[in-house]
């Protein structure tokens, strides 16, 4: 820690937190959730856990006429057998809405996963600290937004100047549910992910439960969303049911219906927009499960089911995408709050050809700010079914 300073340290509390739906106290600090304890306790699976643990749309906020902000945390961050080591996770500050400095964290925990097997061993490490210098010496509204992809535990905060909750902005709250892309796979910093992006443009609060590998129309999901204040909903479904051949049209069928259901019981007239997934051509036509395909150091994944078996119920992104534009029509006829979105209007065969998906399945950096960019075209702009009016580039 830097020592030129008088330093003021403020608790890091509930109310400087934006984003999350709960938080534990653990040894080190404050642990962020993305899912309130009582969903948790429902998860069947370690990836899940993890995933809604990583604090993705998670901010501090707070105002102060602080230069310095220093964030003490620890990290446990992902790395995968047989891979090069990730990238370490990125602190985004926002001064005003603005990003003014960025910072890593060092030390803390590994989690080393086999894609094999799905297997984990953790070794642990101690905790590092964020620092960021030069801010605005005046009065302004700041945000760390934390890694998106690093499970974190806040310890401590401290500042040259004292520190307050930010005041309320008055937008409105935006609740998003997705896959591993709306988590942020593959997006170079937390407010470079496209749901962050897409908010900042819209002029709206995110709260993210985009969560990896894990958007499987689980019914504790829905209630939490039910159960959630928000202004604006939307829901991202198809690519992690075909991947993981969780389902058949028999059952995807009524579990999209018992989803919206369910977020219609708490948020009856809420506009509420169901989005098909982007193009990902290895999973168009071809049915689930996904495989891991390493190559040189890296990895991709391939479909590995059967094209023939979609008339047996399999199900595919294509198949997935008619079926909710049917079921949307269907139920909007009493709902005209309710809308569809292709997802191929946010990221489809041009776009896919300038800016292919890395691994085939995730885009990359660039590939996130065309969803985000698209996403505000056709849901925040006037005229869309958000209809937030959008802020500056």
């Amino acid at each position: 820690m830097s020592i030129e300073h008088e330093w003021i340290t403020t608790p890091v509390t509930p109310d400087i937190l934006r984003g999350a739906l709960d938080v534990e106290r653990t040894a080190h600090g404050l642990l962020p959730h993305r899912l309130p304890a009582w969903a948790r306790r429902q998860i069947p699976d370690e990836q899940l856990a993890i995933a809604e643990a990583q604090p993705s749309g998670v901010r501090l906020a707070f105002r102060t006429r602080a230069t310095v902000v220093e964030l003490d945390t620890l990290r446990t961050k992902r790395a995968y057998r047989g891979l090069p080591a990730p990238p370490d996770g990125v602190y985004d500050l926002l001064a005003d809405g603005r990003l003014t400095a960025q910072a890593t964290v060092t030390g803390g925990n590994v989690r080393t996963i086999d894609l094999a097997t799905q297997s984990a061993d953790l070794r642990e490490g101690p905790p590092g600290t964020a620092r960021f210098a030069d801010l605005p010496a005046r009065d302004k509204d700041v945000e760390i937004w934390l890694p998106h992809t690093e499970i974190t535990e806040l310890i401590s905060l401290r500042t040259d100047a004292p520190v307050e909750p930010a005041p309320d902005s008055g937008r409105r709250v935006w609740l998003h549910h997705g896959s591993s892309i709306s988590h942020g796979s593959n997006a170079a910093h937390p407010t470079a992910i496209w749901p962050a992006h897409a908010a900042a443009r819209g002029g709206v609060e995110l709260v993210n439960l985009g969560f990896g590998g894990s958007a499987l129309l689980d019914p504790f999901t829905a209630r939490v969303m039910r159960d959630t204040p928000a202004d604006l909903i939307s829901v991202k479904i198809g690519i992690n049911i075909v991947n993981s051949d969780a389902m058949r049209v028999r059952t995807f069928v009524p579990a999209v219906h018992g989803f919206l259901d369910t977020i219609r019981e708490g948020h009856p007239a809420t506009p509420l927009l169901v989005v098909s997934s982007i193009l990902c051509p290895v999973q168009e036509d071809t049915p689930g499960p996904l495989a891991p395909d390493f190559d040189g150091g890296t990895v991709r994944f391939k479909a590995t089911g059967d094209p023939a078996e979609r008339a047996a119920g399999r199900l595919t992104l294509n198949v997935i995408r008619d079926l909710l534009a049917r079921i949307v029509a269907q139920r909007a006829a009493e709902d005209p709050n309710l809308h569809y979105l292709d997802g191929r209007d946010l990221y489809g065969e041009a776009d896919y050809a300038e800016l292919p998906l890395p691994d085939e399945v995730h885009p990359g950096p660039e590939g996130h700010r065309r969803i985000a960019l698209n996403f505000a075209r056709l849901a925040f702009a006037p005229g869309g079914p958000f209809a937030v009016a959008l802020q500056g580039a």
